[in-house]
């Protein structure tokens, strides 16, 4: 079993900006002897600098002892040439994003260290296998991509490129848990995971606004409500900077030679050509400054709860929702039927499949047809998505928003179209993670570990696919294509897989 490094092994860090300078720190705390080095020595003082004041701010909340910090302050010492790195077991690159300058690091940096040196990267987009391609022994160069801010964020992707030695990667692996951080594995392809999977996220919001199904403050209140996201996407994307996330975007679809499932929107584009960036311009989907109110979602006004609402079929979902009702007071009668769906005053209240409300009522002949959005906690959820059908009349609408209203939730309605929001969301995060683990990316466990501890998602795609069920992700998938006839939403070999060998009982996690 390969093991981590030991305490006493020297580590270079190249690059004391945001990244590497978190990385020192990280380094220095679990032990090791820092060397921290950067093409400028001012910046290396600043960073040891900084280094020093975060530690005291640990100190003084408690988090570590003034010895302890003392101790790793002491630890990281600065290099006034990469020649210093010649005794380090770890050579850890943190320097701009340019394929070309990292190569001329690496190549140059293999000439100084010893032969046992382990080279990882930091990069979060560039190919391992081409960063390694102009070195002799590129078996030993490894990505080890961090998550900013270092010290908080716990995942570090280890990035195998195609010469990658897998004891190396091992090693690094090992060496990341040792330092208190949810290292995965995962292969040099674009994106490699978290970059990867987590375009739908931004993508489906996107083709949300350009649909005009809500406004952005609205849908980021359905995603952080509903599905239980710590940030909505469009806020999250005036925080990530929309020249950014906009040329991540880009260099993903590019990477993968057009695939429509990665491609770009207008109206980011739009974004970025008027310079309005995010938070850092004063201005992206939202505006900022002190004067600015805080954007607010639109909430429908109360209604009356109906007298009367029964509930067919059977679905946990279902199950979790009717007892939140019943809580509250609402007497929920039991009525015949296979499909699960709620009633009340002559609406069909039923979980989005994908498919328009409209569509729905026409296929199944119920023109009061609404439905509802997908929530991660039915008992707690503090809002719900609604959507009608055109052929639905006012009067059943005003007995569906009462109904949730009266139950403790802020209803809030997104225009009808396909999927709704959280649904086709979650359906899409996990469609891009089936493929993921299908190509051989990573495995099923790190994708989900990825995408909680990288970005802070509630619930990991497919630990959530196999809750709402996969025969329900593939029918949400199928009619999505269906009502956009377009080779994004192609369902994932892997999920027919799974749900050719067992159709009703799949999962992904056993």
């Amino acid at each position: 079993m390969v093991s981590a490094l030991d305490k006493a092994s020297v580590v270079a860090v190249i690059g004391s900006g945001a990244m590497g300078s978190g990385i020192a720190q990280v380094t220095a705390v679990a032990g090791h002897t820092v060397l921290l080095y950067d093409s400028r020595p001012e910046a290396v003082a600043q960073a040891i600098a900084g280094i020093g004041k975060a530690l005291n701010r640990l100190v003084e909340k408690g988090r570590m002892g003034a010895a302890e910090a003392d101790l790793a302050r002491e630890r990281v010492q600065a290099m006034r040439t990469l020649d210093e790195a010649k005794d380090a077991a770890l050579v850890v690159e943190a320097v701009v994003e340019d394929v070309d300058v990292k190569r001329v690091l690496f190549t140059e940096l293999e000439d100084i260290v010893g032969a046992d040196c382990i080279l990882a990267t930091n990069t979060s987009s560039i190919s391992v296998t081409a960063i390694g391609a102009t070195l002799k022994r590129p078996e030993r160069l490894v990505g080890m991509h961090f998550f900013n801010p270092v010290p908080l964020m716990a995942l570090v992707e280890v990035i195998s490129g195609a010469a990658t030695g897998k004891a190396v990667a091992d090693t690094v692996h090992a060496t990341a848990a040792a330092w208190g951080k949810n290292p995965v594995h995962a292969a040099s392809t674009p994106g490699f995971i978290v970059n990867r999977v987590a375009r739908p996220y931004y993508a489906e919001a996107l083709r949300l606004l350009l649909e005009r199904a809500a406004d952005p403050a609205t849908i980021d209140a359905v995603l952080r409500d509903c599905g239980g996201f710590r940030m909505g996407p469009c806020e999250l994307m005036d925080l990530i900077g929309h020249d950014v996330n906009f040329a991540v975007t880009q260099s993903v679809f590019n990477a993968y030679y057009g695939d429509p499932r990665f491609a770009p929107s207008v109206v980011q584009q739009e974004l970025v050509n008027a310079g309005f960036l995010g938070r850092k311009t004063g201005r992206g989907f939202y505006r900022y400054g002190e004067d600015v109110a805080p954007p607010q979602p639109h909430t429908e006004a109360a209604q009356t709860c109906p007298a009367r609402v029964t509930f067919a079929g059977a679905h946990p979902l279902f199950d979790a929702l009717t007892a939140r009702l019943r809580d509250a007071g609402i007497g929920v009668a039991r009525a015949d039927g296979a499909a699960p769906a709620l009633n009340a005053d002559g609406a069909a209240i039923l979980l989005t499949d994908g498919r328009s409300a409209t569509q729905r009522a026409r296929d199944e002949g119920r023109p009061d047809t609404i439905l509802f959005d997908l929530l991660l906690d039915p008992a707690k959820a503090p809002r719900i998505a609604l959507a009608r059908a055109d052929q639905c009349g006012d009067a059943a609408w005003r007995a569906a928003v009462g109904l949730f209203q009266r139950a403790g939730f802020a209803v809030s309605r997104l225009d009808d179209v396909p999927g709704m929001a959280v649904m086709r969301t979650v359906a899409m995060l996990a469609n891009e993670a089936l493929d993921a683990v299908n190509q051989g990316v990573c495995s099923a466990a790190a994708v989900d570990i990825a995408m909680q501890k990288g970005v802070n998602y509630p619930c990991g795609p497919l630990a959530w696919a196999d809750a709402v069920g996969l025969h329900h992700v593939f029918t949400v998938l199928a009619n999505l294509g269906a009502a956009y006839g377009e080779d994004r939403y192609r369902v994932s070999p892997l999920l027919r897989r799974r749900l050719a060998a067992d159709p009703t009982g799949a999962r992904i996690h056993a």
